[in-house]
């Protein structure tokens, strides 16, 4: 899954010798030398610089620790994923899960009705919020998940699968920690009058468009930036960057800890819920069922 001498590359950045990475990882100094020297020739790029203090990583060398860092646990994560895949039963839910569509609520649903699915497990599948990926992950309801939950007023997700509403979250707003509306616990809309307010493009959801809408004609003193049409991480970035105001919904609190979310003194909303395959098995059929008449009842 990716380059075993990365292994000996970390190790070596961590300890910050040779001697030290090579007790570590049960080598000898020389053959911890001899691995790195073939690193970065494969790499054909400088990654240590050999002192009489120690070694130290170049800028080069830090890039790749950082990415190395991260490929190693994705790999592992990948791994893990993958046996227990092979350990995925007829008689289990496969939930998925990522920082802004996280499974808790579904796991609350879960213990409400888990009665009556005695013999069903749930498995959670995690994957990444990436604005250009995300439809390639809403397509994989009914292959590699059960059921997704989050936020969905999306036209595009919509032609994709099936929404059960569950309720709605607050839209409030999101700034630096060092913004001048940081340190209000609510906000009027005339307190966003010279900002620069993030949201995204018109035209796929159905409630931003009325904001959008509204804004534009009644309060023409707030510059609209458009964002990518799906929320990512980058988004959240930008915001902190920039010192512009991001229009977030209350159950993105925590994504970012540079930021602070801000109620407004208004009513929007939007509907937050299960997505289910548009050709989901009877089983999943029945959990929606369950959920519905849990709901009216």
């Amino acid at each position: 899954m990716y380059h075993p001498l990365l292994d000996t590359f970390t190790a070596v950045a961590d300890c910050g010798s040779f001697t030290k990475a090579a007790e570590i990882l049960h080598l000898s100094p020389t053959a911890i030398m001899k691995q790195m020297n073939n690193l970065e020739d494969h790499l054909n790029v400088t990654l240590i610089e050999r002192t009489t203090s120690g070694v130290h990583l170049t800028p080069a060398g830090e890039v790749i620790y950082r990415d190395a860092r991260f490929i190693m646990d994705y790999s592992k994560k990948s791994i893990a994923s993958a046996i227990a895949a092979t350990h995925t039963y007829d008689t289990t839910f496969c939930v998925g899960t990522s920082l802004l569509n996280p499974a808790k609520p579904f796991m609350d649903l879960w213990y409400t009705f888990n009665q009556s699915f005695p013999d069903y497990k749930l498995h959670l599948v995690p994957f990444e919020d990436d604005h250009e990926g995300i439809l390639c992950e809403i397509k994989e309801l009914g292959e590699k998940f059960d059921f997704l939950i989050g936020v969905c007023d999306s036209k595009a997700w919509l032609s994709l699968c099936h929404f059960l509403p569950l309720g709605r979250y607050r839209k409030m707003i999101a700034v630096s920690r060092e913004h001048r509306l940081s340190s209000k616990s609510c906000i009027d809309i005339e307190d966003l009058y010279g900002e620069t307010l993030m949201m995204v493009r018109r035209g796929d959801s159905g409630v931003n468009d009325f904001m959008r809408n509204d804004l534009e004609k009644n309060h023409p003193q707030i510059h609209i930036e458009d964002t990518p049409q799906f929320y990512d991480l980058s988004v959240f970035n930008r915001c902190a960057e920039t010192g512009n105001v991001l229009l977030t919904i209350e159950c993105w609190k925590e994504v970012h800890p540079g930021l602070i979310t801000i109620p407004v003194n208004w009513e929007y909303s939007i509907p937050y819920g299960i997505l289910y395959s548009l050709n989901a098995p009877e089983d999943v059929l029945r959990f929606i069922e369950t959920v519905k008449n849990g709901k009216n009842s």
